[in-house]
């Protein structure tokens, strides 16, 4: 079960953070020493160009023996995808706090996060995994060796896609009814056809999100990676606007019962109208970097047949993702409506938009220091597998994981102590009551528990896949998935109404539990071994570490959290307690020698400094 819908905005491109962790390992010089109980590394370069496959060099890299300096339109594209990508997740935030002000996390919440999550669950079901796993491989593929270029591929590939989209797309929206039915069973009457309605809109998302999808991968074939990390940019601020103007329009607290047919149509409409600016913002990019549309259906001989057979596995994990999804959703959302029929619409949203905007926080510091960490080592590791140089492979990711885990663990940590202000903070605005952002909160809190196994298992996935094996990791989602299941669907009968979607998070972290338990066993048997006693060690003294940090934080909080005014209570916490536990963290992981705390701090050295 792959993350829910904010995965999906996870770009397949890299972020800031590679070139700072990767250039700073080149230049350190790690402590080690009997007390610290880490492997010495063998040389700086072992990690420090974990990332050369896919990142720009620099004067004085060798990589293949050969010395290069990369062009200053790489590096300048590299520099628009970092401010991109962070300017993406900036306005993203800002977009959902606007939306839980506007819609909040009860009924009227629970239909909008449920008609917008069904046509990308839809889009990744049946052409998403597709454009991931097969068709993107396979252009870069053809376009290397057909004597064209593949131009003619690119015009098969893109009129076949678009075919397909609109085809989806219309089926999807007469079967919105249906759809809504298959995802929430228990929405009332009301908040049934508000959900719908939003639906027929938001359905009409799959195309342009497709299509969004396949001129962002022909852009990146082109060495165009501007407009893919900036557009996403444009569609957050629409749907910004959007909320703006329905809570001006329509004022908080709306309901199901109350919301006028025509501020449901500015919600639907408003967010398509994101994504359709986006995707048109796509396709001028791509034509401006000279793609000349020339619609072709001559599929026969063009090879995507084969393509598509040689990605039956991943089809199979990507299936087993989406029953996880709908499981999920079912569970949350039956949990809402249960919760507002018990306490007559008085309770706290204790449903799918409650559940979303916590795990919406949670995938940030996934999204933004893992993923970079592991789109860095795939190539690296792919390479090592072609060399027969599996060791290779296993030190890499051990030491990759070790790096992420470093700002992972105390930023885990952190979220479990601060997440019930935090959210307070950000969400208690409008439609959104204290007692609405307190219960996201505590899911957060739950959340910031699995993000650890959630990374590790991430990362072998990721070695599976440099091993050239899909087979595997469609195998072990079977019994992963099984045990998220089971587990969300007890909740239903365990659990009060409004408690949950609390345990929720434990059902999503499970699946990532035995998912990364089972992977580790049988990497371990593939690559003779994975490091784990350093690894365990590391993550052991990254916990203890953070110990004193974690005293404070909630020292902080009770020291404040009585106080009647929101900042004091609230934001006082976060910045005394997060200033000062990082400075508690850095001196207690020096004192316990952890070498991969000593490689961050000479990466923030050097870049304060300069080289």
């Amino acid at each position: 079960m792959v993350s829910e819908n904010t995965e999906h905005s996870q770009r397949a491109t890299r972020l800031l953070l590679p070139d700072e962790v990767l250039d700073a390992i080149e230049r350190a010089e790690p402590e080690s020493s009997p007390e610290s109980g880490l492997t010495p590394l063998r040389d700086p370069s072992d990690i420090g160009d974990l990332g050369t496959a896919d990142r720009p060099g620099e004067e004085g890299d060798e990589i293949g023996g050969a010395a290069h300096s990369a062009p200053p339109n790489l590096m300048r594209s590299s520099a628009i995808m970092a401010v991109g990508t962070v300017c993406s997740r900036i306005t993203g935030f800002v977009r959902t706090i606007v939306l839980a002000a506007a819609i909040g996390t009860q009924l009227l919440g629970d239909a909008y996060q449920t008609a917008n999550m069904v046509p990308y669950a839809v889009y990744d079901l049946l052409i998403g995994g597709l454009l991931a796993s097969v068709f993107v491989p396979f252009l870069v593929k053809r376009k290397q060796r057909d004597p064209d270029g593949g131009v003619a591929t690119e015009q098969r590939l893109f009129t076949a896609m678009l075919l397909g989209l609109l085809l989806v797309t219309v089926v999807a929206c007469l079967c919105a009814q249906w759809l809504i039915a298959l995802y929430a069973s228990e929405f009332e009457d009301r908040q049934y056809e508000v959900a719908v309605a939003l639906a027929r809109f938001l359905l009409t998302q799959i195309f342009f999100v497709g299509a969004s999808g396949i001129a962002s991968a022909m852009l990146n074939t082109r060495d165009r990676f501007g407009a893919p990390m900036w557009a996403p940019v444009l569609n957050n601020l629409v749907i910004i606007t959007v909320g703006l103007m329905f809570l001006f329009l329509a004022g908080p607290n709306r309901t199901p019962g109350t919301i006028a047919p025509g501020e449901v149509t500015l919600l639907g409409l408003g967010t398509a109208l994101g994504q359709v600016l986006q995707c048109v913002v796509l396709l001028w990019a791509l034509w401006a970097a000279g793609f000349r549309w020339r619609p072709r259906l001559d599929l026969r001989g063009s090879g995507l047949g084969e393509a598509l057979r040689t990605a039956s596995w991943m089809m199979v994990y990507i299936g087993i993702a989406q029953a996880g999804l709908l499981v999920t959703t079912n569970v949350a959302t039956r949990a809402g409506a249960r919760a507002a029929a018990e306490a007559g619409g008085d309770a706290a949203g204790a449903g799918i938009a409650a559940y979303q905007y916590a795990s919406m926080l949670f995938q940030l510091p996934y999204a933004i220091i893992a993923v970079s960490v592991i789109t860095a080592l795939l190539p690296r590791m792919s390479r090592h597998v072609a060399e027969g140089r599996r060791d290779l492979v296993r030190s890499d990711f051990s030491r990759g994981f070790r790096l992420a885990s470093v700002l992972l663990v105390p930023l885990s940590l952190a979220m479990v102590v601060f997440a019930v202000p935090f959210c307070v903070l950000v969400y208690a605005h409008g439609s959104t009551q204290r007692e609405d952002a307190v219960l996201i909160g505590v899911i957060l809190m739950i959340f910031a528990v699995m993000i650890i196994p959630f990374t590790l298992f991430q990362m072998q996935m990721r070695v599976f896949f440099a091993l050239g094996d899909t087979r595997a990791p469609a195998l072990l989602a079977l019994p992963a998935e099984l045990a998220h299941a089971v587990t969300a669907v007890a909740l239903l009968f365990l659990l009060p109404a409004d408690r949950i979607v609390v345990g929720l998070p434990v059902a999503y972290g499970l699946y990532y539990i035995v998912g990364a338990v089972l992977a580790w066993l049988l990497l371990r048997r593939r690559l003779n071994g994975l490091e784990g006693r350093t690894t365990l060690r590391t993550l052991a003294m990254l916990h203890v570490a953070s110990l004193p940090s974690v005293v404070f934080g909630v020292l902080m909080n009770v020291v404040f959290g009585s106080a009647e005014h929101v900042l004091v209570a609230s934001l006082l916490p976060i910045l005394l307690g997060g200033l000062v536990g990082a400075v508690l963290f850095v001196f207690t992981a020096r004192i316990f020698r952890v070498t991969e705390v000593t490689i961050l701090l000479e990466m923030v050295r050097t870049r304060l400094l300069g080289r």
